[in-house]
């Protein structure tokens, strides 16, 4: 269900904005979104995992509210970043 330290490492270099950063808005999106697909595929088969359901709700929240953050900051970087990640809005 979690990431592998090679998707995090491929998230981060691609959505970061400088060399060496992992705490920007947009690599905290990307991984919170590849988390949620992939909590989503465990869904699937795992129907009445509340437990689990509940950690996604918590993410999901996480995630739009640092999409509106960055929303609030340049909405050019919000168009771009939900583009890339193929977020609809």
């Amino acid at each position: 269900m979690s990431i592998t330290a090679d998707d995090k490492e491929r998230l981060i270099k691609e959505f970061a904005r400088a060399e060496g950063d992992t705490g920007s808005p947009e690599v905290q999106v990307a991984v919170l979104t590849k988390r949620i697909t992939n909590l989503t595929e465990h869904f699937k088969t795992h129907k009445k995992d509340n437990h689990s359901r509940r950690g996604l709700l918590k993410l999901v929240a996480t995630r739009r509210k640092l999409l509106d953050y960055v929303r609030s900051k340049d909405e050019g970087r919000y168009r771009d970043l939900i583009t890339k990640l193929g977020i609809r809005r």
